[in-house]
């Protein structure tokens, strides 16, 4: 049996193409017009195919269902500038905001006290950074 892989393909398209300027409905639809595309074929030179046979993987002897299921994960992996960025390399990394270990000054509002390095987001009461727009845990615009 010949099965896509279309994780092999994503990757090929995605390491290739940019994604400034496009939105989901026209990255989608170029990258179907990408696997469109006719292509030399890897077995005869002179006849052209499209690229997505190139993407076919044949499958044969394979004993169960589970076999022919695509590998998918909803797991966060990040990779490329969120690593650059934020130095992590595994989901845990970015599960947990970065705690100062100095101690921090505080301001006295009428008779509550206030941390000016910890901030709670308005929605989710998640530690923020003072400076930060949004909230890491649910996206929130803080004010």
């Amino acid at each position: 049996m010949r099965i896509f892989n279309g994780r092999a393909a994503t990757e090929d398209y995605m390491s290739t193409h940019s994604l400034t300027f496009s939105s989901p409905e026209m990255t989608l639809k170029k990258f179907v017009l990408w696997l469109g595309e006719k292509v030399e074929s890897p077995s005869d030179e002179k006849q052209q195919i499209p690229r997505l046979i190139t993407y076919l993987e044949d499958r044969n002897g394979r004993t169960s269902a589970s076999d022919y299921i695509p590998d998918i994960t909803d797991t966060f992996e990040p990779s490329g500038a969120v690593t650059d960025m934020f130095g992590g390399t595994s989901p845990s990394d970015f599960d947990t905001v970065v705690q100062s270990s100095k101690t921090t000054p505080t301001v006295s509002t009428g008779g509550s006290r206030i941390s000016t390095e910890d901030r709670l987001c308005i929605k989710c009461d998640s530690k923020i950074r003072p400076s930060s727009k949004f909230c890491v845990a649910c996206g929130t615009k803080q004010p």
